[in-house]
């Protein structure tokens, strides 16, 4: 296939956003993904409801951890690109479960990278990683009624310490170095994105997972927020549309990237605390609930905001979408979107 990716994860919410973003570039796209998420069937009707892109488009049900299933499909289509996206996303569920963490996280990468390896060597892989393995990060040093002060000298750069400080965190830390070594020993050509919070369309937000969304999807419909901690935490908000394109530059520059490691979030100038999010729903969007206290949760981070510099220095890429323009969108994909909300 020429210009193919293929998208771990494909129908979820980063996933499907990245499926029409290639589907777009005319890049024929392949899905795989076990549907186990929320959300991820109406996703996928979605994009098949789109009919001029359906000719690019191929979908296939497996699980990562089925690694006869993996070989045969990486064997047959070898991809130009591989998006790997698929995982268990949750700080919260993995201290639950942790042995259902550790294998989806790591066994799902490895079964990946070992498909990859024996048939098909020039795939450019991607892997989506997470600001968690840098653990708790409580650099700050003042604060106000609604945050956690950041400047530049509170960011974190990929040079900072990794201390992954939950199962989450181990597990998606270690599948972080496995794909970094499985370029330097074996020569694979991989990228390892640490990301921050990432928001948009199509995200089926939970209280456990995609906190943006998951506060407008429950100031619509009337139900109770829990916050954990004061509400001060504050978060760098990259939107969907800004990774996508990344992905895209990070493609076309796959010589220059390959084997490295890269902080990815919405910077400085796009970051909100969760207090703050709930004045903006409540102030500018008339929106409202009730809202509960709860203890602070293991593994969370007071602060976390994304050093961009090495991308931008790599692909000269930045955010473009700031976080009042992305809550405005996802705003309006909800209220569009809310009846099928309603039915998960």
């Amino acid at each position: 296939m020429n210009n193919s990716v293929l998208i771990t994860g494909g129908a979820g919410f980063i996933g499907i956003n990245a499926a029409k973003f290639f589907l777009n570039k005319k890049f024929k796209v392949i899905i795989i993904d076990n549907f186990s998420r929320k959300g991820t069937i109406q996703n996928i009707k979605d994009l098949q409801s789109k009919k001029y892109l359906s000719k690019y488009l191929k979908i296939i049900k497996v699980d990562l951890r089925n690694s006869k299933k993996i070989n045969e499909i990486i064997k047959n289509i070898k991809p130009k690109l591989i998006l790997h996206l698929a995982g268990q996303v949750a700080v919260t569920t993995s201290i639950i479960n942790p042995i259902n963490d550790f294998e989806i996280n790591i066994k799902g990468t490895v079964n990946l990278l070992e498909a990859c390896r024996n048939h098909s060597k020039e795939s450019l892989i991607i892997y989506s990683s997470t600001n968690k393995v840098y653990g708790k990060i409580d650099n700050y040093k003042k604060t106000n009624k609604l945050r956690y002060y950041v400047n530049k000298n509170n960011i974190t750069s990929e040079n900072s310490n990794l201390d992954f400080y939950s199962p989450y965190g181990c597990s998606k830390g270690a599948a972080d170095q496995y794909v970094r070594d499985y370029s330097r020993i074996y020569g694979l050509k991989t990228v390892v994105l640490r990301q921050s919070c990432i928001y948009g369309r199509n995200q089926f937000g939970v209280e456990d997972q995609g906190w943006v969304a998951w506060f407008i999807i429950a100031f619509m419909l009337k139900k109770k927020i829990t916050i954990y901690g004061n509400g001060k935490q504050v978060r760098d908000l990259l939107f969907v549309d800004d990774l996508c394109n990344l992905f895209l530059r990070i493609y076309k520059k796959r010589k220059k990237c390959s084997g490295e490691i890269f902080n990815i979030g919405g910077g400085l100038r796009n970051t909100l605390s969760l207090l703050e999010l709930v004045k903006l729903l409540k102030t500018k969007f008339k929106l409202d609930t009730k809202i509960n206290f709860g203890k602070e949760r293991d593994g969370d981070q007071k602060i976390f905001v994304s050093d961009n510099s090495k991308i931008k220095k790599f692909v000269n890429w930045e955010p473009t979408t700031s976080f009042n323009n992305g809550i405005k969108e996802i705003i309006y994909w909800t209220e569009e979107n809310l009846d099928k909300i309603k039915k998960l």
